[in-house]
């Protein structure tokens, strides 16, 4: 008997969508006429006082049958009013067409990513935009390298966001060992993930704030390799020049260090690449730069949604028609002349 009754289960309403949902605000209302009713009838019911009895006549539990066709008649209104209002369930399919873009971000985490001219520093204030951006892609395949003194793929092209997600969030200072800044490195792993990618459009994106001073591949001759296997290049240039905070000393007062970043080469970079070179010295500037590289680089992906949306008021009004019919049969039966008590 459980199906039967499976659909008037809370839990089944709850989850259905209504075509028609104020008209659920009749259900209440439907309580109160009959309140309201029984009320005016108490009022204005002759009462018949019975001389002969002596104190007064004991209540039975009968009594209360002449209620039920009244409860029978609002169920029935009560199911009417859900069949009004048309419950449904939707069902959705997504199919997607178009190729995403392939993009690799590489991102410097040297020492030197550590200083404070990005709050709290520049590898954090890195990780922060580059999650965000990788937020606001749809169907892009990305790939995550880390460099310092050496190069690593710490994640191939994929499109699990979360775990991508994840593994920006571990990116940290002192993460490979060998310290220093090795652009041209960094350039090679990301064209080795990107130069067999089927994707019609092949991006690597290069975080840093310095200059290339490890690494055995020479930065330019890097960019003309990854140029060479179709691959666009945006570099951006991480923090200013100059006197730069970082930490504190043992009285509490902050440090400076002298800092440089090679912009001749990351410009020469991005030219050799077909890209952009673009500077970030504070966090609103490096977040404006992605956006920029989010609009630059639009997927050409379409969704097509299809809706199936499947009805459920018959089952509502089944009830609705059966009930209204037993109250007409309650009507002509002893039900309804029950003494009160």
């Amino acid at each position: 008997m459980a199906p039967l009754f499976d659909g008037l289960r809370y839990s089944t309403l709850a989850g259905y969508t209504w075509a028609h949902p104020r008209l659920l605000l009749l259900l209440p209302a439907v309580v109160l006429l009959f309140l309201l009713r029984e009320g005016l009838a108490q009022r204005r019911r002759a009462k018949l006082g019975v001389a002969f009895v002596r104190g007064q006549a004991r209540a039975h539990w009968s009594a209360l049958l002449r209620f039920v066709p009244d409860v029978v008649l609002a169920l029935s209104l009560m199911l009417g009013v859900l069949a009004l209002a048309r419950p449904q369930r939707t069902d959705e399919r997504v199919e997607q067409s178009g190729r995403g873009i392939d993009i690799v971000l590489a991102v410097d985490v040297s020492a030197s990513m550590e200083l404070q001219d990005l709050q709290p520093n520049r590898l954090e204030a890195a990780k922060r935009v580059a999650q965000a951006f990788v937020q606001g892609r749809r169907g892009d395949r990305i790939g995550l390298v880390a460099f310092a003194g050496d190069a690593y793929s710490v994640l191939p092209l994929t499109t699990d966001y979360e775990l991508l997600l994840e593994e920006l969030k571990n990116l940290r200072l002192g993460l490979i060992p060998t310290d220093g800044t090795a652009i041209g490195t960094a350039l090679g792993v990301a064209t080795n993930r990107l130069r067999t990618a089927p994707g019609r459009s092949r991006v690597c994106i290069l975080l840093s704030d310095g200059e290339n001073t490890a690494g055995a591949l020479d930065p330019l001759t890097a960019a003309q390799l990854a140029h060479s296997f179709g691959l666009k290049l945006y570099t951006i240039g991480l923090g200013r020049d100059g006197r730069v905070p970082y930490g504190q000393d043992e009285l509490g007062r902050p440090r400076y260090v002298e800092t440089r970043l090679d912009e001749t080469t990351m410009r020469q970079i991005a030219s050799a690449g077909e890209g952009q070179f673009f500077r970030a010295t504070d966090n609103s500037a490096l977040r404006s730069i992605f956006a920029r590289i989010n609009r630059l680089e639009q997927s050409e992906i379409k969704l097509t949604r299809y809706r199936n949306t499947h009805d459920y008021y018959r089952y509502y009004l089944y009830w609705c028609v059966g009930l209204w019919l037993l109250w007409l049969a309650l009507k002509n039966t002893f039900l309804t002349n029950a003494l009160e008590d």
